[in-house]
């Protein structure tokens, strides 16, 4: 956001002083609106909405910490910066402890001023300038920005949903993939359908069609009841499949068949049943380079490649952490009954400059855990730094790439026990030669250079 959209209202009871911050600000393309007293300052903020309040200490009537508690009380987000003169310095270091931003000495630096301005802007997560309609629309409820890249994003999926065309999402984990996809959905003409989500990593691959297509009573051991499956319980809306890069082969061909057919056959039945399902994919996979690869089939991958939206990381995103750790905090403080009213500024600070593998889901995580341990109305940073530690530390990994390095350890070790022989290895697996090269071909592993590993073994048949 330029300088240019920010307000900034500054208070204090001298004249020339007030005149001289103002011109300051005013030059670096700020909007300021100049008081000469707290009285006067609570009074305009509610018209003036400010993005931040620059006040003096000593003051006439109600001075600045009087000041900053009212503000703190009404908006805990905004920030403020104190003005004081030398002799009352350790007031403006215990204000700081209470909430305030940050302080400058008089006389002050122009730099100074204008770095500590830029450094408040960048922590304060409330947007107080008022919202297009547009923005707070319904079918967008749920995702939080004020990112040009999302908002760009968002412009696109908006276009994207007034079709019927297939959408393919990529995105790192836990960008909010399924968030977007559920807006297409919600903007689309099948909002008044059912939105249902899949993450195909987590289906047993020998239950993907039962799974998807259903199965009749009878079907095999175990189907006490008909079961209609995934693409009727969306009939008339959208099928969301997550992490679509981790469909086994096998299925992939009955998937295009039902996508062009816009009809399945339930597992054990011999009558195809019509559906109305839009597709929506996802996966943090590159689609391009399994299909190059032969692992995901090219006719699928255009079927479902029709649009192509890229969400962005969370670090592509920077300015969104405050917007999105304050929306966090809102939603985790009735759950957990506390009155936590922010983030100290080290602490929000301490979330803009952190890596964010884990991207919007491992933010949520870090909140949840900061607000289970703070005992103060504002998080401090030391509770933020244990939380990105332990996500740091103990982060689970995801089931697709939990899955992935299982396979090529067991196919490693495979090859190892059978000195590079491929078919004893296959016979082993319980896979055919062909499904078996395709699996080492994914993983990168080269037979040959398993020759001599270890004495071949012999296998039963």
């Amino acid at each position: 956001m330029s300088a240019c959209r920010y307000r900034v209202l500054v208070v204090d009871d001298d004249p020339a002083l007030l005149r001289l911050l103002s011109m300051r600000l005013s030059a670096a393309g700020y909007e300021v609106a100049a008081v000469e007293s707290g009285e006067k300052a609570v009074a305009q903020i509610p018209t003036f909405q400010p993005h931040l309040v620059i006040t003096d200490l000593r003051m006439d009537g109600m001075d600045g910490m009087a000041l900053f508690d009212m503000i703190h009380r009404r908006s805990p987000a905004l920030p403020v910066i104190i003005l004081t003169a030398h002799g009352s310095i350790p007031d403006a270091v215990d204000a700081t402890s209470r909430g305030v931003f940050g302080y400058l000495t008089k006389p002050f630096d122009s730099m100074d001023l204008l770095e500590q301005v830029t450094r408040a802007l960048r922590v304060t997560g409330e947007q107080h300038e008022r919202r297009d309609e547009e923005s707070v629309a319904e079918w967008r409820q749920g995702i939080v920005t004020r990112s040009p890249i999302m908002e760009d994003l968002l412009g696109q999926a908006r276009l994207v949903a007034s079709s019927e065309a297939s959408v393919f999402i990529h995105g790192k984990s836990g960008t909010g993939k399924e968030l977007l996809a559920r807006a297409i959905h919600c903007a689309s003409s099948r909002a008044k359908g059912e939105f249902v989500a899949v993450n195909c990593s987590a289906i047993p691959e020998t239950l993907f069609e039962s799974e998807f297509f259903g199965h009749a009573k009878g079907a095999f051991t175990g189907a006490m009841r008909d079961h209609k499956g995934l693409f009727q319980a969306a009939n008339g809306g959208t099928l969301f499949l997550d992490e679509i890069g981790d469909m086994p082969m096998t299925f992939q061909v009955k998937l295009l068949r039902a996508i062009q057919e816009r009809s399945v056959r339930p597992v054990g039945s011999t009558r195809p049943v019509p559906v109305d399902v839009r597709i929506i994919s996802a996966t943090h996979r590159d689609l391009d380079e399994l299909r190059k690869k032969g692992i995901f089939r090219e006719d699928l991958y255009y079927r479902l490649n029709v649009v192509a939206l890229d969400i962005p990381s969370l670090v592509d995103r920077r300015e969104d952490i405050p917007l999105l750790a304050n929306h966090f905090l809102s939603t985790l403080e009735d759950a957990v009954k506390k009155s936590v009213k922010g983030f100290a500024s080290d602490a929000m600070e301490a979330l803009l400059s952190a890596p964010w593998p884990g991207n919007v889901r491992q933010l949520f995580n870090v909140v949840e855990q900061a607000v289970a341990f703070t005992t103060t109305s504002l998080i401090p940073v030391s509770l933020v730094q244990r939380a990105l530690r332990d996500e740091a530390d103990g982060e689970m990994p995801a089931f697709a790439d939990a899955r992935s390095r299982f396979e090529r350890e067991y196919l490693t070790q495979l090859l190892q026990i059978t000195n590079g022989n491929v078919s004893q290895a296959a016979r082993i697996a319980k896979r055919n030669r062909t499904e078996f090269y395709k699996l080492l071909h994914k993983h990168h592993l080269n037979p040959s250079q398993f020759k001599g590993a270890a004495p071949s073994v012999t296998v039963a048949h």
